[in-house]
């Protein structure tokens, strides 16, 4: 059985990208008359049309958008087996493509990534903050090697880590009308007095869900798309919302008339990373995870909670 070579698979991978066979051929390095040959030369050997071409377009099939996945997923295991046979890559050296949410980058990142560039000098790390949904999608394309979470989120084909619970807690302006902060019953509350972030950003879903909201009648139909324009609208006033742990002592808070108090019982979302199942560079991920987890227990004095 004949198989693709893997120049066929990077030139592929290009053109997925590029969508112009001009422009995926300089980032080869080669004329695109030879670009074009490898990619006839590809589809005849899987013997499906991976490519529509025009005058003007070029329109990855749907099955060429499948083929695109599982190329970089190959390409990639193919260095992490050339770094293992030349024996010279250090657990956690070398690229690593992280994939992290919005609500958790700037609050984790700043103080987990000192140390971890202290202990792991040869790590080349190259971050992509996105929505939940986006950086999966990108994890399991083969465009990002794990990605920085929050848990409970439908996962497939997905290995994960909890690294620890992070608590939400009430966030109010300080001279609030809207309620009593310290004696906080979500019954007590006025029609759409929630603000909460737009549908697509997991966040919303964990503060619904943690928080025992129940009745939608309570959320505001205006809503934030990011965690800094949510705080603003707390800060004006126009409404109370629920904070991760966190986020608490963020720049994002300094020089605000918000506070954040804490909730009764459990409610809380799961930090945690995850990679593809059967990745050849699980057990470093382990230990990344290991890492992060020890690091921001020691940083925050918190006990490790899985």
């Amino acid at each position: 059985m004949n198989l693709p070579t893997v120049k066929q698979l990077r030139y592929y991978v290009a053109l997925e990208e590029k969508e112009h066979f001009g422009r995926a051929a300089e980032t080869c390095f080669v004329s695109q008359s030879a670009f074009s040959v490898a990619i006839r030369e590809l589809e005849t050997l899987v013997e499906t049309q991976l490519v529509d071409r025009t005058n003007r377009n070029v329109t990855i099939t749907a099955v060429g958008r499948e083929v695109a996945a599982q190329a970089r997923l190959v390409l990639k295991d193919l260095e992490t087996l050339t770094e293992i046979a030349r024996g010279n890559r250090a657990p956690l050296s070398g690229k690593l493509q992280l994939g992290v949410i919005p609500t958790i980058a700037p609050f984790l990142l700043p103080k987990v990534l000192p140390t971890l560039r202290q202990c792991f000098p040869a790590m080349e790390l190259y971050l992509r903050e996105e929505t939940t949904h986006r950086i999966y999608q990108k994890l399991m394309d083969g465009e990002l090697d794990l990605i920085l979470l929050a848990l409970p989120y439908e996962l497939r084909n997905i290995e994960s880590m909890t690294l620890f619970h992070d608590r939400f807690r009430l966030a109010c302006h300080r001279s609030t009308r809207l309620i009593d902060p310290y004696h906080y019953r979500h019954e007590d509350l006025n029609s759409e007095t929630i603000l909460l972030l737009e549908d697509g950003h997991c966040l919303r879903d964990h503060a619904l869900s943690a928080c025992r909201i129940r009745g939608l009648d309570k959320v505001s139909r205006f809503s934030a798309s990011s965690l800094l324009t949510l705080i603003e609208m707390v800060d004006a006033d126009l409404g109370i919302t629920f904070l991760p742990e966190i986020a608490m002592g963020s720049p994002m808070l300094t020089g605000t008339g918000v506070i954040t108090v804490p909730l009764e019982g459990e409610g809380y979302r799961q930090i945690a990373l995850a990679w593809r199942q059967g990745s050849a560079r699980a057990d470093e991920f382990r230990q990344l995870g290991k890492f992060i987890s020890s690091t921001w227990e020691m940083l925050t004095g918190k006990e490790e909670q899985s």
